[in-house]
């Protein structure tokens, strides 16, 4: 039975969906204003990996991640830029879908804009308002004001991180704000200046605060209480607890059963993040290495466990790959066997808490005794096509028979030497030669492929060739 690591009660639990054999879940996305950097490829991965695994165990999963695109980040950004925030985000949600596709990244079942809910988040807060949660700061003349949580009446706060409020509220790292009733107070609307982005409401112009439109586009969707909610290790305090203080004193339901939080990607034992300077984005890796190989990478640790960046990383990832698919490379796929070792073994890993690294392990028996099985036989045939069945729900060999030698030939084209087109016809010069028993051509143009960091293999009649 599939386990889950819960984080608002800090052990693994059974998993149990609130309606049989379908799963609600939502996931924190991401922020738009730059880049996407190699922690948010973490979370892209990680939640992929969980939404395929429920797919593949059979539920129905609605699997919804959201889009930050209205904050001070974006908005400094865009007036930095010279440009609108719509221009900006637009441009970086692009990005990111970009990024998401070359990782193997499934687009989620739902993906909401926090600009597409104003008038939900609205409600909510009114509601909050109306149930003694949130009130609004000092008003203008006009009577327009920001609008705060107050984190004192729910009684809960602090349930998922551990943190006690009085604790809190002693910490010198507290801002004090005179518009607040209290330090730890925070904001659900937030009055614009005349030369920003601007919603109307019943408080006068402004936005929402970050925290409060998560609440409002999953309850929105999923509804008042659903199954898993997920993100990043840092959004664990404050941005998941106010989360549950809004929507619980809003809905007076429970909000969400299974909490899930990735670890961080570390550098130098620091967090990557754009606050420090310490990341790389991922379009800056995927220029020095293979997509599969940054997603095999994230997969070498559990989620929940911090990840270590390097080069060493990365290359061990590709060799790994690559032991991989020479194992299926050149062997027929046949038919997947049901209830094997392999299977079980994959299973069992995955159903503790998704365990990627054990899950991989069991790829790793199969291509040993694919390698060992009788070339041309059923039972390599069918080991095979057991191995693509459950490398596809870790987004692994999803390109099938073309993508093992695509693996091999570095994709479809070169821009660097000979290209695909050209290493072939070299080939086929080659076997023409050897053919007319022509060795000295033979063995040449093999020399010039070697020169280019073209290996050959001879397999009967056909040559394969690779890349490095």
């Amino acid at each position: 039975m599939l386990q889950i690591y819960n984080s608002l009660t800090n052990q693994k639990e059974n998993f149990t969906p609130i309606e049989a054999n379908k799963v609600r879940m939502y996931v924190c996305g991401m922020t738009v204003y730059d880049h996407c950097h190699l922690g948010h490829a973490r979370v892209m991965v990680a939640f992929d990996v969980v939404f395929r695994y429920l797919k593949a165990s059979g539920y129905d999963v609605t699997y919804i991640r959201n889009i930050t695109d209205i904050d001070d980040k974006i908005i400094a950004r865009a007036n930095e830029n010279g440009e609108d925030f719509n221009t900006l985000t637009t441009r970086f949600i692009d990005a990111m879908h970009d990024d998401e596709r070359a990782l193997g990244v499934l687009p989620p079942t739902g993906e909401p804009k926090a600009t597409d809910n104003i008038d939900e988040i609205i409600v909510m807060i009114s509601t909050l308002i109306e149930k003694g949660f949130a009130y609004q700061g000092a008003p203008n003349e006009k009577g327009q004001g920001d609008v705060y949580y107050s984190v004192a009446k729910f009684e809960g706060y602090g349930k998922l991180s551990g943190r006690n409020i009085e604790d809190l509220r002693a910490g010198d790292r507290i801002a004090v704000n005179t518009d607040k009733n209290d330090p730890l107070d925070f904001v659900l609307w937030k009055m614009s200046k005349p030369d920003e982005p601007s919603w109307e409401s019943p408080w006068g112009n402004g936005r929402p605060g970050w925290h409060i439109e998560c609440s409002a586009m999953s309850t929105k969707i999923l509804g008042n209480h659903f199954d898993i909610h997920g993100g990043g290790h840092d959004l664990q305090f404050p941005h998941h607890e106010n989360e549950i203080a809004q929507s619980e004193a809003c809905t007076g339901e429970h909000f969400a059963n299974y909490w899930m939080h990735n670890g961080f990607i570390r550098i130098d034992e620091e967090k990557m993040s754009k606050s420090l300077g310490n990341f790389f984005t991922i379009k800056e890796v995927l220029e020095k290495y293979k997509a599969e190989e940054i997603r095999y990478f994230m997969l070498t640790s559990q989620y929940r466990s911090p990840l270590n960046y390097s080069t060493d990383q990365l290359d061990a990832a590709g060799a790994s790959l690559d032991r991989l698919y020479t194992a299926m490379r050149g062997v027929d796929i046949g038919t997947a066997p049901k209830d094997t070792k392999y299977e079980k073994h994959f299973i069992k890993a995955m159903d503790d808490d998704f365990n990627t690294p054990e899950a991989l392990a069991a790829l790793f028996d199969l291509a040993r005794d694919i390698n060992r099985a009788t070339e041309g036989t059923t039972e390599a045939s069918n080991l095979a096509a057991l191995m693509l069945q459950l490398a596809n729900q870790l987004g692994l060999m999803e390109g099938g028979v073309d993508g093992i030698e695509a693996w091999f030939k570095g994709g479809s084209d070169s821009t660097d030497g000979l290209n695909n087109d050209e290493i072939e016809a070299l080939i086929q010069q080659r076997i023409d030669a050897k053919a007319n028993k022509d060795w000295a051509t033979a063995d040449k143009i093999r020399d010039e492929l070697q020169a280019q960091g073209i290996s050959l293999e001879d397999k009967g009649a056909e040559t394969l060739w690779r890349r490095g």
